[in-house]
């Protein structure tokens, strides 16, 4: 009698062999699968022995972490704001008065800066508020108005003092604050000062207020100091990136200038 193979067939001791082979790499995996668990156990018993043998200084990281955290939070909560509220509220008079005094003409214009400088009626000026209240915003602002009170008034030195100060990340203050340095410096005649803070002025923000004034003023600078190539590069820059400027209505003028002295 005639005898074949159906297709799929597999004798006996082939399907033995495969399913020993199968349960070795059963085996074997387990056997990775223990060793992996094992590992991992190693693992944390270390890392629990570690804990029991540092839970101390553990706890007292933990500790300080959280007191910082905390004392932060009730600091601001209950130190900083109600500073802050307490310095806009006394410099509200001293603001007022710097306002008018930007107004107004002749010998009141002065008289106007001392009052927000000092203050009157009992309430701080902005020079208190800068001392007592350093920290918050408003004793911030208030180095930016004292500064700028003294320039007007023609105390230089001490609006460099203050304006050095004020920190803003405002897209005005910020550029105006420099340049205001500039210009005590420049009245001090530290004109490699003045230069510095005017470059930084227009440089600290790009919009067509303050950047093409201290361009501007940056180029006089330079032009008054013999640098000819800056000032030229800088009442070019102006007079391309800033047509509409008011500072370009006349730049041509010193441009011709500093081409007339580098000739």
């Amino acid at each position: 009698m005639a005898t074949y193979n159906k297709r799929g067939y597999k004798q006996k001791k082939q399907v033995e062999a495969e399913i020993s082979s199968e349960d070795e790499i059963i085996n074997a995996e387990d056997s990775t699968t223990a060793e992996v668990f094992n590992s991992l156990d190693e693992g944390a018993n270390k890392a629990e022995e570690f804990v029991e043998k540092n839970q101390k200084y553990i706890f007292i990281i933990i500790g300080v972490v959280a007191l910082v955290v905390l004392g932060y939070i009730g600091y601001n909560q209950f130190v900083a704001k109600p500073q802050q509220a307490e310095a806009m509220n006394d410099m509200y008079l001293s603001q007022t008065y710097f306002n008018e005094a930007v107004a107004a003409t002749g010998s009141a214009k002065d008289s106007l800066f001392n009052l927000s400088l000092k203050g009157n009626n009992g309430k701080l000026g902005m020079l208190d508020v800068a001392n007592e209240y350093g920290s918050t915003d408003a004793g911030n602002l208030a180095h930016y108005y004292a500064g700028m009170a003294y320039l007007n008034t023609k105390k230089y030195k001490e609006a460099v003092e203050h304006l050095t100060q004020f920190e803003s990340e405002d897209e005005v203050l910020a550029p105006l604050s420099k340049g205001a340095i500039g210009d005590a410096f420049a009245q001090l005649n530290q004109k490699e000062d003045a230069l510095d803070y005017y470059k930084q002025a227009y440089k600290l923000r790009t919009n067509d207020y303050t950047t093409p004034t201290y361009m501007y003023k940056a180029g006089i600078m330079a032009l008054d100091l013999g640098k000819t190539d800056e000032a030229i590069s800088l009442f070019e820059q102006l007079k391309n990136d800033y047509p509409n400027a008011t500072e370009s209505s006349n730049v041509d003028v010193f441009l011709g200038k500093a081409q007339a002295m580098k000739n």
